[in-house]
């Protein structure tokens, strides 16, 4: 069997990537063309759509710096986006649960990447809230992103341990 029938060609899994990418940006531009700034529009109860403008990272986590925060986190979302894209490339056929929470965490840090990048902040509008608590609003992209995040954690419980190399050599 040679590697690239071993490692099963997970770059397959970017179209997923490149949907998360589409749905994030067309829900944020309709979300900036339809909705006001800060203005919440009640769906049904407990959530909102609230056009709000995050500088920061997640729950706006330095949003007030500044402003070298916006190119701190592109940098980061370009970096770990390479390691991703690496990543998925050496995984092995059976690891289809892995490729697919990759991508997820791939596409939603690109759809952030691109708003930073044009607008030098995330366009936000889905407002979670439970009486005088409010969730951070969040987009496409932050579910993409924790959804991934969650299905990599699931993984690792998942996942049944492989015996060490030294428990192999003894059970010979």
């Amino acid at each position: 069997m040679n590697n690239t029938e071993e490692t099963g060609s997970k770059l397959r899994w970017l179209w997923l990537a490149v949907l998360v990418i589409v749905l994030d940006l067309g829900s944020k531009a309709l979300a900036t063309a339809m909705l006001t700034y800060g203005n919440p529009v009640p769906v049904m109860p407990l959530f909102n759509l609230t056009l709000l403008h995050n500088t920061g990272a997640a729950f706006s986590f330095l949003a007030g710096a500044a402003g070298w925060q916006r190119w701190f986190f592109v940098s980061l979302a370009l970096v770990v986006s390479v390691v991703l894209v690496v990543w998925l490339k050496s995984l092995r056929r059976h690891e289809t649960w892995s490729a697919i929470a990759i991508v997820l965490i791939l596409g939603g840090a690109l759809g952030n990447v691109y708003d930073r990048v044009v607008h030098g902040y995330v366009v936000d509008f889905l407002h979670f809230y439970w009486n005088d608590y409010h969730f951070p609003a969040f987009n496409i992209a932050d579910t993409a992103i924790t959804i991934g995040a969650g299905m990599m954690i699931l993984d690792i419980f998942r996942k049944p341990r492989e015996p060490d190399a030294d428990n192999r050599s003894d059970n010979r």
